[in-house]
């Protein structure tokens, strides 16, 4: 049964909602992913604006490093006959990349690396050849473009404009704290599921608007059933491959999110994942890692038929398989490492424990094989956590690393590492 609130089902409420932003916007453009939830969103606009005889814009930024099945759906979303413009979007944004210390953003369709692209330019995108934004500027992040295109969209067609957006809130509870209780936005006519755009201090005369805020996951099902709706043929594999409804994800995979499902990747389309490890640096790292504290979950995975020696060994062959250089770094650190304990306190390599005192180890005044592999599975290139310091000797080996690898670090890189910023703000100004 759908959900009941305000003694009407969800599916009603949204419809209703859609009916009033059809009626009170002069324009009205839908945001979408290619996901469930974005695709149920418009595919309903679609009804009620045939039933009101109205038109609608859709934006869908394409990633390029995306599933088959996503691009194939948004072929078919293409086809929606109430769709007056389609901006298919493949321009080349800066996205996060929570896989890799050294990559921490990449480039999608970035020109440079069109050898190495996932699949080629959509015949009917907006890409770096055709671009009708005069304020584009390539590598600019993806949210920095979304409000960019809000602005330039209501400066193109004038009036009051509606940006649909297919966000629920009982994926978060901040979603649902500041759609449905923010009480300091401005909403339109006081309906809790609209925001005024703001962009550089300056209110727009665009809304942002959450028709489906209040769904559930079932209730996307729910809809998709009762009303034969089209949607992603990749969520019927994720979920033959064991992946709940509820932890079903589809965004660009590299990110702080979305990277806990970074595996089902491979497991999913292996053609396409074959063209992902040599397009984001670090990816194979997590899908081995995507559920260690490698990539900033808290609880390490270590396999406990594994000691932590064997652990350390099979952390950096596995580093190893995509850059072998990294690998070498981090052997020749853990060797010194190993050496200065031994001349300081005379253990040998056969009897450094497998593990320590955790307190002490925390505090770093003893060696273990878990201080080790705890090291490594933090991607820690200075090695930090074993007490080294940064030298110019491991600044000359990342700008090595960078300089092979394509320019990883440039002075358009943002990151939240302080040591990565000081190696970008001395080389790049």
């Amino acid at each position: 049964m759908p959900k009941k609130y305000l003694e009407k089902d969800v599916l009603q409420a949204a419809m209703e909602r859609l009916e009033i932003i059809f009626e009170n916007f002069d324009n009205v453009y839908f945001s979408v992913s290619g996901g469930k939830d974005s695709s149920v969103m418009v595919q309903l606009a679609n009804i009620v604006a045939k039933k009101m005889n109205k038109k609608f814009d859709v934006l869908y930024i394409d990633l390029e490093a995306q599933y088959r099945y996503t691009i194939e759906h948004i072929e078919v979303l293409k086809q929606l006959p109430q769709i007056r413009d389609f901006y298919h979007i493949a321009l080349p944004l800066a996205l996060r990349n929570a896989v890799s210390v050294l990559q921490p953003k990449w480039i999608c369709w970035e020109e440079e690396s069109k050898h190495l692209w996932v699949r080629n330019l959509p015949k009917d995108s907006i890409n770096i050849h055709n671009c009708p934004f005069p304020w584009f500027r390539e590598g600019e992040e993806f949210e920095e473009f979304i409000l960019e295109f809000a602005l330039w969209y209501q400066q193109k067609y004038k009036g009051k404009v509606a940006c649909s957006i297919g966000i629920r809130t009982d994926e978060s509870i901040n979603r649902f704290r500041t759609i449905a209780f923010q009480n300091k936005k401005i909403k339109f006519q006081n309906y809790n599921w609209t925001t005024q755009v703001k962009f550089n201090e300056k209110f727009l005369d665009v809304y942002n608007c959450y028709p489906i805020y209040d769904w559930r996951t079932e209730d996307i099902w729910g809809a998709v059933s009762q009303l034969n709706l089209k949607f992603n043929y990749v969520y019927e594999m994720m979920y033959k491959n064991g992946v709940s409804i509820y932890e079903q994800r589809l965004c660009q995979p590299y990110g702080d999110d979305q990277k806990n499902g970074l595996d089902q990747f491979k497991a999913l389309e292996y053609d396409t994942w074959s063209k992902i490890l040599n397009r984001v640096n670090g990816v194979n790292f997590g899908n081995i890692y995507c559920k260690t504290t490698a990539l900033g979950n808290i609880k390490s995975c270590k396999p406990k038929f594994m000691s932590w020696q064997q652990y350390t060994v099979f952390l950096l062959e596995s580093i190893g398989m995509y850059n072998r250089e990294l690998m070498m770094h981090y052997y020749r650190k853990i060797k010194k490492f190993m050496i200065w304990h031994k001349n300081k306190s005379g253990i040998e390599l056969k009897d450094i424990p497998d593990e320590a005192d955790s307190q002490l180890e925390t505090q770093k005044k003893v060696i273990s094989w878990r201080r080790i592999a705890r090291a490594v599975e933090k991607n820690d290139f200075y090695l930090k956590r074993l007490s080294f310091a940064q030298t110019k000797n491991d600044d000359r080996e990342l700008l090595k690393l960078i300089h092979k690898w394509d320019n990883l670090l440039d002075k358009s890189t943002k990151t939240d590492d302080v040591t990565l910023k000081k190696v970008i703000k001395e080389n790049y100004g």
